[in-house]
């Protein structure tokens, strides 16, 4: 025990602080900003139990190490590498998303905004009137539907799997893509800004475990394509007739044409912005 507390006192002895510097606190900064995200993903992912265990292990091995456990610490130092690579074959998809995740935060447009006006409309109301009327229309006729709604980031190697259509956005167009026995029914159709650009687009499907298991293909696609881009999907059931909502990885179940609507005003983005430098200008409608 004497041994243990000795061990314990040199490690955390206040001698062997070494000097630090600016440059050591930016490190510092920048490793706890990184920690934090890393944090935030495994949070929300099926990692947040495996990182529980790794601590419980890592706790294991610290005793090990304490107590000079000359055969844990062999099998740690040897079998170190094979877990890692283990570790990334399981967790590949969680790691895409999480650098998928990182890329998409905007660190400096907040602080460094620049003189414009512009309007950012994404589309009009027109168009998110005609979706949202076709998708109820659908549903009561139990068609089954997949929208997708570009957001920001493109979506053209979906784009690419479908055919293309160019065509304005229209209820009746929409109602007519997707109606039983018609060639362009089966797949999803996407939509940027107020046209239609392809259908019959093939989407990923989710790996999401916590997903229903009456869920099927068309929901786990829409929140696929959710989890890959930051599009917002609207899945209409062919079973049930309800209508469904994912993004960001997340899906909402039977939603009423008063949040449908709420939720593509949000993806919408009709404001007008006058930004000026270092300080964000106020919305005008």
């Amino acid at each position: 025990m004497q041994q243990l507390i000795s061990k314990i006192s040199n490690f955390i002895s206040f001698d062997s602080i070494p000097v630090m510097g600016l440059a050591d606190y930016v490190e510092i900064l920048i490793i706890a900003f990184l920690v934090y995200e890393v944090m935030l993903w495994i949070k929300d992912t099926r990692a947040w139990s495996l990182m529980r265990g790794i601590v419980i292990i890592l706790v294991f091995v610290l005793l090990a190490y304490l107590f000079q456990m000359t055969t844990i610490l062999w099998l740690v130092r040897n079998g170190l590498n094979v877990l890692l690579m283990a570790l990334l074959i399981i967790f590949q998809p969680e790691l895409r998303r999480a650098l998928d995740f990182l890329g998409r935060k905007n660190f400096f447009a907040s602080i460094f905004a620049f003189n414009s006006s512009s309007v950012t409309e994404r589309f009009s109301d027109k168009t998110m009137n005609e979706i949202i009327k076709a998708c109820y229309e659908m549903g009561r006729a139990r068609t089954g539907a997949l929208i997708v709604m570009r957001q920001r980031d493109p979506l053209t190697e979906y784009v690419r799997t479908g055919i293309e259509v160019d065509a304005v956005v229209t209820s009746q167009l929409l109602i007519n893509i997707f109606e039983h026995n018609t060639p362009l029914h089966d797949g999803a159709v996407i939509i940027e800004g107020d046209r239609v650009v392809s259908a019959t687009c093939y989407l990923p499907l989710s790996d999401n475990m916590e997903l229903s298991k009456e869920l099927g293909t068309r929901h786990r696609a829409g929140v696929g394509i959710s989890e890959a881009t930051d599009s917002l999907t609207i899945i209409v059931s062919e079973e049930t007739g309800r209508v469904s909502i994912a993004q960001g990885g997340a899906l909402l179940r039977n939603v009423t044409q008063d949040v449908l609507r709420d939720e593509l005003i949000k993806l919408q983005n009709k404001t007008i912005t006058d930004r000026k430098i270092g300080k964000k200008g106020r919305a005008a409608k």
